[in-house]
């Protein structure tokens, strides 16, 4: 990332001219080992959110719904840099939460702290609920000896597709007797 005093921000930009946001200009490698093209968000995505924040009598024009998602990717840029700042200066390896709230703080954008800080302890029980339920979970719990046989079974098939396509011996089911 590099530092630019020359952002020209528009008159009615709620930034301070010197603040931490103004200092702050983001190149198209300042995301590592991406080109401006490769960061993007998912378009439909963003242009469903963009429609639910509105009044449904409020068509929003393609050349606006793009801008609208370049500046949601620069936001995450700039939240994500600042984010690795306040990581390395107390010598941490990973991003925290505490150090995105942080990052917040540091922007100017505190006043949304608490509404950020409620959306991750509501993701963290949706995602807690999740696991709970198992992330393979059909509803049907299987015995150890189930999902033993099921594991072999699954094994057996990728060693086939990994050697040519062969399909496994079939087994003969328990139900089943030798003589017909």
């Amino acid at each position: 990332m590099t530092r630019s005093s020359s952002i020209s921000l528009p008159p009615s930009s709620p930034f301070p001219p010197n603040s931490v946001v103004t200092r702050f200009k983001m190149e198209p490698m300042d995301i590592v080992g991406k080109s401006k093209e490769d960061a993007s968000l998912p378009k439909a995505t963003m242009t469903k959110i963009i429609k639910e924040m509105l009044p449904p009598d409020v068509r929003v024009a393609r050349d606006a719904q793009d801008l609208l998602i370049e500046c949601c990717v620069e936001f995450i840029n700039l939240i994500s840099s600042e984010s690795n700042e306040v990581c390395s200066r107390e010598e941490k390896r990973t991003i925290a939460p505490e150090h995105v709230l942080k990052a917040l703080q540091v922007l100017g954008f505190g006043e949304y702290i608490d509404e950020v800080y409620a959306a991750y302890e509501q993701h963290k029980l949706e995602t807690m609920d999740s696991l709970k339920g198992g992330k393979w979970s059909n509803g049907a719990e299987m015995t150890e000896e189930e999902a033993l046989a099921e594991q072999q079974r699954m094994f057996a098939e990728a060693r086939a597709r990994m050697n040519g396509g062969a399909a496994p011996p079939k087994e003969p089911d328990s139900d089943q007797t030798l003589d017909s």
